[in-house]
C-alpha cells in the first residue's frame, strides 16, 4: 500500500499525455508561471504602498488630545501672572 512503482507513474503519464496532449500541458504550465509572477509583482507593489502609507501616518501611541491646538488653562494663567 506504499508508493507506486515506476511503471505505474509511466502509465499515468502516458494517459495524461494522451488525454491532454503535450502542447496543452506546456501551455497550462506557462499560464501557471505567469500567474505566479503576477502574484509576486502585486505583492511587492502592495508592500511598497503599505510602507509609503505607514510613513504618512503618526506612530502608534501619539494620538493628539481634543485640545491639541489650544494651550492648557493652567499654562495660560501662569503665563499671564508671570
Amino acid at each position: 500500500m506504499g508508493s507506486f512503482s515506476i511503471w505505474h507513474w509511466l502509465i499515468v503519464l502516458a494517459v495524461v499525455l494522451l488525454l491532454f496532449g503535450s502542447g496543452k500541458i506546456s501551455g497550462l504550465m506557462g499560464d501557471f508561471a505567469k500567474g505566479i509572477k503576477s502574484f509576486k509583482k502585486n505583492m511587492a507593489e502592495d508592500d511598497a504602498s503599505m510602507e509609503a502609507s505607514a510613513t504618512d501616518k503618526q506612530p502608534a501611541g501619539t494620538i493628539p488630545g481634543p485640545n491639541a491646538g489650544t494651550p492648557n488653562a493652567n499654562q495660560s494663567t501662569a503665563a499671564r501672572q508671570g
